[in-house]
């Protein structure tokens, strides 16, 4: 991995390429929660970030506090946010590769970790894990090892794959690499590798494959088009859909709770990307279950996130956030927070998005170019910011 120099101060092409967009995919970034590193910050390091969203050709960097708007950059048409997991660092996904965010400067930094097709990032025991559709190839880094040195990219290791596909991998506190198996013409499951790269376990029963997410234990499920697949003590498990066709493709996890909530798509011939069920997985138990949700309550791969107590926080498109219980899927609470709107034409588009930090909700509407802050124990919106164009993606550090 070498350092790719962008021209400007932060700034790379305009235009994002076709493959970008092709392969991007609906990934819930904010799915783990990092533990600390053995790596020790440098004594004048701040891990005080903030927030960003990406806007059409640029990114906003702004205060968690107080959304004070800190800092403009100019970027690609679409890009992606993805937390590092250090609290100050955000990963931009380009046509170049995942370049470095630094939301404490601010500052869009010239540091870039290349990839022919930048994708899913994972956070997990102290690891940042990237993984490059374009080549299949595993990145791993010492999540806080960015504020060591926030001049240069850190030391990485390389797992290399073997056919290009849209995947994902993440490390185990072990070191086992949990990495998915696909190529050109779909995906199929899951391997694992011990330090050596050696496969110790692999489950070709998951078609469709997408998205990951780690409870309590280190219970791993990924998505898979008829159900989920479940890793847990060294052995996959299949975990199947009530529907033939029943597909989940993001899981919204606390790394405290054995319970996981997925989304789920029942029509595979569905226009648009609104959904009205939920997956509900309990990893001790091992249970699978999809239930449907209230009437009118609708969302999408953005509106899920898991906050106070452990909780679901759903945003549906009547404008209002829901706070359902995990377990059942019972919803405990609404709060309204934004105008209702209507779902997406294409998933890239800008719709409303949640993201959680704490106690604090983050909701993007993009009808008014405005961020809110909500307190998630309470339902009151703490603090507004009016935005300089509509907000896509949105990620804390």
């Amino acid at each position: 991995m070498r350092l790719r120099h962008v021209p400007g101060k932060g700034a790379i092409a305009a235009a994002v390429g076709a493959a970008l967009l092709a392969t991007a995919c609906s990934g819930s970034d904010e799915q783990t929660v990092t533990d600390p590193t053995t790596v020790s910050p440098s004594a004048d390091a701040s891990t005080d970030g903030g927030i960003a969203v990406a806007i059409e050709n640029g990114l906003v960097v702004l205060d968690g506090d107080t959304l004070e708007i800190l800092g403009e950059f100019d970027s690609e048409e679409f890009t992606r946010l993805n937390a590092v997991g250090d609290g100050r660092h955000l990963l931009v996904t380009t046509t170049g590769g995942f370049q470095v965010l630094d939301t404490a400067t601010p500052e869009l930094t010239d540091l870039v970790f290349e990839a022919e097709t930048p994708a899913h990032v994972v956070r997990h025991h102290g690891k940042t894990v990237l993984y490059d559709d374009g080549t299949s190839n595993t990145v791993v880094f010492d999540t806080d090892a960015l504020l060591t040195n926030n001049n240069e990219l850190p030391s990485t290791r390389m797992v290399p794959g073997d056919e290009a596909h849209h995947g994902v991998s993440i490390v185990l506190e072990d070191g086992t690499l949990l990495t998915t198996i696909g190529n050109a013409d779909g995906r199929t499951g899951v391997r694992a590798l011990d330090t050596d790269s050696n496969e110790v376990a692999r489950s070709e029963e998951c078609p469709g494959v997408h998205g990951e997410g780690t409870a309590t234990d280190e219970a791993v499920v990924f998505g898979c088009e008829d159900g989920a697949l479940l890793y847990h003590d060294g052995a996959f498990e299949k975990l199947t859909a009530p529907d033939e066709y029943g597909r989940m493709g993001n899981a919204y996890v606390s790394e405290t709770s054995p319970l996981i909530v997925g989304d789920y798509k029942d029509d595979p011939d569905a226009e648009g990307y609104l959904l009205n069920m939920v997956t509900l997985i309990d990893t001790e138990a091992h249970t699978y279950e999809a239930i449907e949700l209230p009437d009118g309550i609708e969302y999408t791969w953005r509106g899920i996130a898991r906050g106070p107590n452990d909780q679901a926080y759903v945003l549906a498109t009547d404008g209002s956030i829901y706070v359902m219980d995990p377990a059942n899927g019972e919803m405990r609470g609404q709060y309204p927070v934004i105008a209702p709107w209507e779902g997406p034409d294409e998933w890239q588009n800008p719709h409303p998005a949640l993201v959680v930090d704490g106690d604090i909700g983050y909701v993007t509407e993009p009808a008014s170019n405005t961020i809110h802050a909500v307190d998630l124990t309470t339902g009151v919106i703490v603090k507004s910011t009016e935005l300089p164009d509509q907000p896509n993606e949105l990620a804390v550090a």
